[in-house]
Parts: structure tokens; sequence; C-alpha cells
């Protein structure tokens, strides 16, 4: 079973913050062989959703208030290590993200911008397709909101 940790950028303790930012990394740099700056400035202002499988970091999230990053709360940086996948923790990480903006910022309205060929996972969600294809960092995204 997956373990979540619900922390604020100042209450990350270092070994967090830099296995974090190992994982992404690891995927949105290395696996999708993507070179873009992960380390955007934004961390500062989310809510950093952390998810362990014995002690270790496999999933990661953050959330981001109204305004912020999009009209509505967001939900970005969604990873799940490699090796995990199969046991299908990106939907508890999802279940856990969306739990996490309604208690914090009392919102059921989510807007992502999701790596399209995730579009049926997302769905799966309640999310729905608002905008064409467009690419981000090379990688074809779409937006999508769940109302």
């Amino acid at each position: 079973m997956i373990q979540f940790k619900i922390k604020r950028f100042n209450e990350l303790s270092i070994n967090e913050l830099y296995n974090l930012l190992q994982l992404r990394s690891e995927v949105f740099v290395v696996e999708q062989n993507c070179v873009y700056q992960d380390v955007d400035g934004k961390d500062a202002k989310a809510i950093h959703v952390l998810g362990y499988y014995n002690d270790e970091l496999v999933a990661y999230a953050r959330l981001f208030d109204k305004g912020y990053y999009f009209e509505e709360t967001s939900i970005g940086r969604v990873v799940v290590k490699e090796k995990y996948r199969e046991k299908k923790f990106g939907h508890d990480l999802m279940k856990a993200s969306i739990q996490v903006i309604q208690d914090n910022f009392n919102e059921t309205t989510i807007e992502i911008s999701a790596q399209e060929y995730l579009k049926s996972f997302y769905e799966s969600h309640g999310f729905q397709q608002i905008s064409e294809m467009y690419l981000e960092d090379d990688i074809p995204h779409i937006r999508m909101k769940k109302a």
C-alpha cells in the first residue's frame, strides 16, 4: 500500500526535496529524454504530495491554488517511478491530489497540462480535454479540466 505525505515547501526536509527532484529528473529528463528546466521557481508555492512504498519515494505531484499556475487550482509534475507503474500508484496519487486540493483550497475545479498520451488516464479521474494538442518541451500536451 502506498502512503502519502502532504507538505508545503518549507516543511520538506533536505532529503525529501532531494528525492522528489531526483524522481522528477529520472522520469521527465532521463526516461523521456527531454532536456528542460524542471526546477522552475514554482515549487515554493506548491503543496507537495509524496507517495512512499516501503519507505521509497515512488510517486509525486505538486498542487497549486487557483490563479498561480492556471486560473483554476492545478496539479502538475505527476510522476510515478517506472518500476512501480504496474501497481497503478498513479491512480492513488491522483485521488490523493484531488482530495488535498479539496481540503486545502476548498475547490473541486482543477486544470492540468497533461501529456497527450495520458488522456484516458486523466479522463478516468474526471478530467476532460479543453484544448488542442500543443508542444511543451517538444512533448505533445493537452489542457484538461475537472469541474
